[in-house]
């Protein structure tokens, strides 16, 4: 199974959208060391199925966030609704 890892948020929040995107909802992002592939998995749960794989961190998100941006086009051609974000990732603390 895969492995969740915390990455540091603060650098991951400084990686900008690509260009046409700022302006776009931001979407809950997945971010996970994947074993069997070697590689960082960037899910997108709002948006199925939109995912992109990286060997950083980092290229994993820069390559979703250009996924979200072809997600977002293919569904406007298709002339079906594009969700608003809503997902919001459950907080788990240890007792």
């Amino acid at each position: 199974p895969p492995i969740r890892t915390q990455f540091r948020l603060r650098r991951l929040r400084e990686i900008p959208y690509p260009s046409g995107m700022s302006e776009a909802p931001r979407y809950h992002i997945n971010l996970f060391w994947y074993p069997p592939d070697a590689c960082w998995i960037a899910d997108v749960p709002d948006l199925r199925p939109c995912s992109a794989q990286g060997a950083t961190p980092r290229e994993a998100v820069e390559k979703v966030c250009l996924a979200i941006e072809a997600w977002i086009a293919a569904a406007q051609s298709a002339e079906l609704p594009v969700p608003e974000p809503r997902y919001s990732p459950a907080l788990f603390a240890a007792a």
